[in-house]
């Protein structure tokens, strides 16, 4: 699809693979809404690109609402990326201590990283459905996983747990919104090396880089926020999970 002339709804937008995705598509002549919860970034954003920030809880369905009615106030709404982040709980099933894993951080886990998910792709697909088709195309809906869906870490069952459930997800909701000509597609990033690592990104690169087989090193951000370009672009590319990882596969630990 033309992403000149159309709207974007970003959520997450103030978060590196997000902003990185926001310039890109706004350098690519959409109007874009950032959607989070980052509100000094999210603000800056507006002022330095012209886009729109609305503060955004992607948990609720008022304030997902609210962002897609700004996108569609701005120009035709066409596409809906998802790069939130939020918090996570982690632990081995069964710890030390012969505990079993919080059942309430299981819980906020899925609640952040797939009900939320779910939310935004629901609200999302809603609002897209309703925009007159462009050659039987009416938007596009990118979400992002990990690949820790595929070999989630000791200690990751909450996360991967839940982005497993975003590439389940995918294929499915393909099937069920190709009637209204909407494509899904999700991302699985592997290692990628982004601001909110701060001072901590070094030691990071330092263990990541040399585990990625090609090119040695973690992922970076513009390189997200070009395949989402690609994806709304390209029109045969539906219900597919895009791994981005240089080939690493993660190890047990």
């Amino acid at each position: 699809m033309e992403i000149a002339g159309s709207s974007a709804l970003v959520v997450g937008g103030a978060g590196g693979l997000g902003e990185a995705t926001v310039r890109r598509l706004r350098a690519a002549g959409a109007e874009v809404v950032v959607a989070d919860l980052a509100d000094e970034k999210g603000k800056a954003l507006e002022a330095e690109l012209g886009v729109r920030y609305v503060r955004t809880d992607a948990t609720s369905e008022e304030d997902v609402k609210a962002a897609i009615a700004e996108a569609q106030a701005l120009a035709p709404f066409r596409f809906s990326v998802d790069a939130h982040g939020g918090p996570a709980s982690g632990g081995r099933l069964i710890g030390k201590d012969g505990e079993p894993l919080d059942l309430d951080g299981f819980r906020r886990t899925l609640e952040f990283y797939l009900t939320a998910v779910f939310n935004v792709m629901r609200l999302s697909a809603a609002a897209l459905g309703k925009q007159e088709p462009i050659d039987g195309s009416r938007g596009v809906i990118v979400n992002t996983a990990s690949i820790a869906a595929y070999e989630g870490q000791i200690g990751q069952l909450p996360y991967a747990a839940a982005k497993g459930g975003v590439v389940s997800m995918t294929l499915v909701a393909a099937r069920d919104l190709s009637p209204l000509g909407i494509r899904v597609v999700t991302i699985a990033p592997g290692t990628f090396l982004t601001p909110a690592y701060g001072k901590a990104g070094d030691k990071l690169e330092a263990y990541w880089g040399p585990q990625v087989p090609h090119p040695r090193r973690m992922g970076q951000s513009p390189e997200y926020a070009a395949l989402v370009q690609h994806l709304l672009e390209n029109d045969y590319l539906n219900g597919e999970v895009i791994r981005l990882d240089g080939a690493l596969r993660f190890p047990p630990k």
